[in-house]
């Protein structure tokens, strides 16, 4: 446009004087064409190429028409051409603002120029000013539009179609993995095998967040079980590495129960693009054993695993939610369907009971059977609802969920339950924390149902990644099995394989069943926190 400008002006004045304003235009040009982005200087370089592209027109138009090469005025139709590049280029950017109030710096600097240069009176120059006026008003206010009309528009968002989708790549790509699985357990356990190849370390640990500015244990190895610093807002090491997303040593432990002397520890963080998903926890009984070579082969180790652990981690998070969303949706139905109809039946009865003429004794007999029958079915959705409805409380933790399950079924069993708990301050994964409270609950009910007992025994014992559940009865045992008991033992089997537990079953002496699951190993130290032993639920 500059090259068509000057060659017009050449054309109309043959002064090549007139081609400084060219020159001008181009120094005005050069903002906007460097930068053209910045928030202040591309508008800026923009609205001078305005005002020297409209001062140059009476300019322009006086130089014309003083040697008669063109008449009245019409040489500023040598230069204004050049108006259509700023007012597009600020159309294009989306500066809706700026396209108008550039309109308005033109209209007074022609009036200006014209008046200054004398080429106001010329009705040649008004109609070439007011002509490409009008066509900077369409070039600034149709730009927008046009570029709407070409542009396709968006899909509309179909929530449900794109999760279908998203869920479909991930199971085809889970299959595809070595194993076929997305376990963060057994993807941190692996993790911290690969480590032991590169770097010294008496206890190693991989830590996730579980919300609430908490970590959970992973996995972890070492001489002995040890309670790490899971709070993020604490001074250490593990804090400044998950704030900072660099790694961090530190002359001391980072666990809360180190029995002190000189000890080493390197904190990594796993980062998956700008997310910290977890730590890496590595510590020594000695001193300097984390140079940066060590470190630099550390963190070409906890690269890759970080993205395996994301995609886990996120491969858990899913699942939960749709697991508990259907929990919620069948205590939905159930409390508005069949829970209602029953009732309605058990009213029936009732009004049966109540119309029966006297000497029917055989029929009320049966009706009052029924009608036993109809409660206990009540009852018994009643307390499926509630089994339903139980989730592990972000800050009670697991063995309060436990608990209040069993002393609600103990309560309308007519059982004595006996509870021991021996919970550790670190938290399991909120998924292993919902499988557990499952496995847990099956038991409880299985001993309610078909046990016949009088007492239940409770145990809880919680030291991350460590984790036992015992539920122990006076019944009969498995003398007398039932197929929904043994759909049940199945259901809890397959329950503890998905967190990589261990489920036992064994006869108690001198009657009854024992039925526990083992998460990890035992620890090696001997510690009972929040110790609790009462009988009757308190």
């Amino acid at each position: 446009m500059l090259v068509l400008v000057a060659v017009l002006t050449l054309t109309a004045t043959d002064d090549p004087r007139q081609l400084g304003w060219i020159a001008l235009l181009a120094v005005a040009a050069v903002p906007a064409f460097a930068v053209p982005k910045h928030h202040f200087w591309a508008p800026a370089g923009r609205a001078a190429e305005v005002v020297v592209t409209s001062l140059a027109a009476g300019f322009i138009a006086a130089s014309a028409d003083t040697i008669g090469r063109v008449d009245a005025g019409f040489g500023a139709e040598a230069v204004l051409p050049y108006l259509a590049v700023p007012l597009l280029t600020a159309a294009l950017h989306r500066r809706s603002t700026e396209g108008p109030v550039l309109l308005g710096v033109a209209a007074a600097t022609m009036v200006a120029g014209g008046l200054i240069s004398g080429s106001w009176d010329e009705p040649g120059y008004v109609a070439a000013c007011g002509q490409w006026l009008v066509l900077g008003a369409i070039v600034t206010f149709a730009a927008e539009t046009m570029r709407q009309l070409l542009q396709p528009p968006e899909p509309t968002p179909q929530p449900y179609a794109e999760a279908t989708r998203l869920l479909t790549q991930l199971r085809s790509v889970a299959r595809s993995l070595p194993g076929a699985t997305l376990d963060p357990g057994g993807i941190s356990e692996h993790l911290l095998e690969e480590l032991h190849a590169v770097a010294p370390g008496h206890r190693t640990a991989v830590l996730s967040a579980s919300g609430g500015g908490r970590l959970v244990v992973l996995a972890q190895r070492g001489a002995e079980r040890v309670d790490w610093e899971v709070t993020l807002d604490a001074d250490s090491a593990i804090a400044d590495a998950w704030a900072t997303q660099q790694p961090q040593g530190a002359n001391r432990s980072q666990a809360r129960t180190h029995s002190g002397g000189e000890a080493s520890s390197l904190v990594v963080p796993l980062v998956a693009g700008v997310r910290t998903i977890g730590l890496v926890i590595l510590e020594t009984d000695a001193a300097g054993a984390y140079p940066s070579s060590v470190v630099q082969a550390v963190t070409e180790v906890t690269g890759p695993a970080a993205l395996r652990l994301e995609a886990a981690l996120l491969f858990d998070d899913v699942r939960s939610l749709a697991t508990n969303e259907e929990r919620q949706r069948l205590a939905r139905e159930i409390h508005d369907g069949v829970a209602q109809e029953l009732v309605m039946v058990g009213y029936g009865i009732d009004n049966a009971q109540a119309t029966l003429p006297e000497g029917a004794e055989e029929t009320a007999e049966e009706l009052r059977t029924l009608r036993g029958e109809v409660t206990r079915v009540i009852t018994e959705l009643r307390l499926s609802l509630f089994e339903l409805r139980s989730e592990v409380d972000r800050n009670g933790g697991l063995a309060a969920a436990i608990a209040e399950y069993a002393r609600t079924l103990g309560t309308s069993a007519g059982l004595r339950v006996h509870f021991t708990f021996d919970e550790s301050t670190a938290r399991l994964p909120a998924a292993t924390e919902a499988e557990l409270l499952r496995i847990a609950q099956e038991a409880i009910t299985n001993a309610r149902k078909h046990a016949g007992a009088s007492n239940l025994w409770v145990t809880c014992t919680v030291d991350p990644p460590y984790a036992e559940i015992e539920v122990s009865d006076d019944g009969k045992g498995f003398a007398d099995e039932r197929p929904d008991g043994r759909y049940g033992l199945t259901i809890m089997a397959e329950r503890a394989e998905r967190i990589r537990g261990r489920l036992k079953i064994t006869p108690r002496h001198p009657s009854g069943t024992t039925v526990a699951v083992v998460l990890g190993t035992p620890p090696r130290r001997d510690s009972v926190r929040e110790s609790v032993s009462a009988p009757e639920g308190e």
